[in-house]
Formats: C-alpha cells, structure tokens, sequence
C-alpha cells in the first residue's frame, strides 16, 4: 500500500494545536486529512461521532487495544483512553493524503518512532501556564477540578518538548498559523514518495 507523510501537532490542552490543525487543513496544497482519534470519553458539547472523534465504550477501546488495532494509544486520565486506529491511517493514504494529527504529547511521540522518516513533530508551546490556564478557562467546556489536571499535566508535557522535531511558541496565533504553514509545506514536499 502506498504510504504519506504523517504531520504530528501535539501540545497541553489549550495551547492552539487545533486551531492551527484546522488552518492547515484548510489549504488543499497540503494535502492533508484528518486522522479521527479514537476516546472512551463521552461526546462534549457538539462533537460529532466520525468527525471529532470514534466515539467507543470503555469495554469496546480496551478490545480493539487487545486485538492491537491501535498504532499508538494512551490512558490520559483514569478510564479515559485515547488512541489512534491503524485503519484510520490506512483509509487516509488509501486516498493518497497526508496525515495531519492533533494529538497528546505521548502519541505524537509514539508515531514519530514508529515512522522516524515520514513523520514531522510539532510541539505547540502556550506563551505560559498561567496563559493556558486562562485560554482553558475562556471555553467553558469543563469543571475547575479538569482545569486544574489540564494544567498540572502541562507543565509535564511542556518537558517533552525537546523530543519534537520543531517547537512552536503560540504567543502570536498569526505568527504560530504561518511558521506551522511554512513547516509543513516545506516537509510535504520534499521527497514526496516515502515509504
């Protein structure tokens, strides 16, 4: 099967990963798609099943992990499990596209080793945590008790940043959505057929 590039953007909750994933994903040169994660976390807010997440059961994600059809997956909280299906990767190059991820520290981690030459890892790095703090605030999404793991678990995943390829600093999110622009058109062109 023909393989693609594979763009990892990871960061602590709040830093603006997605917000430049889907910037990207809005440029067609890229040829880029989404990699769907799969979560045993309820839906929040309006997220839609296929298009935010796989939405599955405690009981149906520890199956697929016994049956190895994760590439990489993670217990980010206690029963709250995250991960990446192979066959999502697959689907995408099935279609001659190129993987972009929003994904935590850890699996962004995990598929740069598994694929070290076809992968580009960008860690995007909050301003500071008092600033990621109040970005989590400012969505209104989760209790004070969920920031407050968010933000504990940030100052963790801000000592993995070294590991990346490239680092970030979202102080300027205009700034941030250009250098990310920059880095990833310079990557999915070069040597276009890896495999």
């Amino acid at each position: 099967m023909k393989t693609g590039k594979l763009i990892v953007f990871s960061a602590p909750s709040g830093s603006g990963k997605t917000t430049i994933v889907q910037h990207l994903l809005a440029h067609p040169e890229l040829n880029l798609e989404f990699s769907i994660s799969a979560t045993s976390r309820e839906p929040r807010g309006d997220e839609v099943e296929g298009k935010d997440y796989y939405f599955l059961n405690l009981h149906e994600f520890k199956q697929k992990i016994k049956k190895e059809e994760f590439l990489e997956w993670e217990e980010v909280y206690r029963d709250n499990f995250y991960g990446t299906l192979k066959a999502e990767i697959e689907r995408i190059w099935a279609h001659g596209k190129n993987v972009i991820f929003d994904i935590d520290v850890v699996g962004g981690l995990d598929i740069k080793h598994i694929y070290p030459k076809q992968t580009l890892a960008v860690f995007v790095k909050p301003p500071s945590i008092e600033e990621l703090k109040i970005r989590l605030k400012k969505r209104k999404t989760e209790s004070e008790d969920k920031i407050n793991m968010r933000v504990a678990k940030a100052s963790i995943e801000l000592a993995t940043a070294p590991q990346f390829d490239f680092i970030i600093e979202n102080n300027n999110l205009q700034i941030a959505l250009d250098e990310a622009y920059n880095l990833v058109s310079t990557f999915v062109e070069a040597n276009s057929e890896l495999g």
